[in-house]
């Protein structure tokens, strides 16, 4: 279980907006450390919200492809906190069985050949692959698929994602998967 420095805030003392979140996440996800967390800054709360609601639900990138990236990095990356919620939310876009079981292989059949370029930039954006990098093949790819302001909001989300994966654990704000590199310490 997460193990913050930054002590939690009551339930009773978090705003109501953070408070629903918190409800969501102890029913979704089994935790609620990192919106207690968060309730010490709520401005920065509502600025997550604020880019889930215009960018990861919003934008021009179907959800669907968001779903499976933000899956394929949750799960590169080892947060068990995460992947509870990030599993759910990919059943909610559509994604099966075989596609939740095959979200670390884009080579598998299950998946649309625009699927596998937003995969394989998801294994190029993730935190283990620090020299990740958009060569001009996988730009090809993505090109096929998506217009450019759809490759570059891929981009930023996926960014933004990693980001907080980075901040999740470097705070110690979430439960990990035995295999997460990330660990504390």
């Amino acid at each position: 279980m997460p193990n913050s420095p930054i002590p939690s805030l009551p339930r009773e003392a978090l705003a109501p907006e953070l408070q629903e979140a918190h409800d969501r996440a102890l029913s979704a996800r089994g935790d609620a450390t990192f919106i207690s967390v968060m309730g010490h800054a709520p401005e920065l709360f509502e600025w997550y919200r604020e880019f889930y609601s215009r960018v990861f639900y919003g934008g021009r990138v179907p959800v669907r492809i968001k779903e499976i990236v933000r899956l394929r990095l949750s799960t590169l990356h080892g947060c068990a906190f995460c992947n509870r919620g990030n599993r759910l939310d990919a059943v909610k876009a559509g994604l099966d069985d075989t596609q939740l079981h095959f979200i670390s292989d884009e080579t598998a059949v299950c998946w649309s050949p625009a699927e596998r370029a937003a995969l394989r930039l998801a294994a190029t954006m993730a935190l283990t692959a620090p020299r990740g990098h958009l060569d001009p093949a996988l730009y090809a790819e993505l090109r096929s698929h998506f217009d450019d302001a759809q490759i570059v909001e891929l981009g930023m989300t996926m960014a933004v994602l990693t980001g907080m994966a980075k901040f999740l654990f470097a705070y110690d704000l979430v439960e990990k998967e035995v295999y997460c590199e990330f660990g504390t310490g």
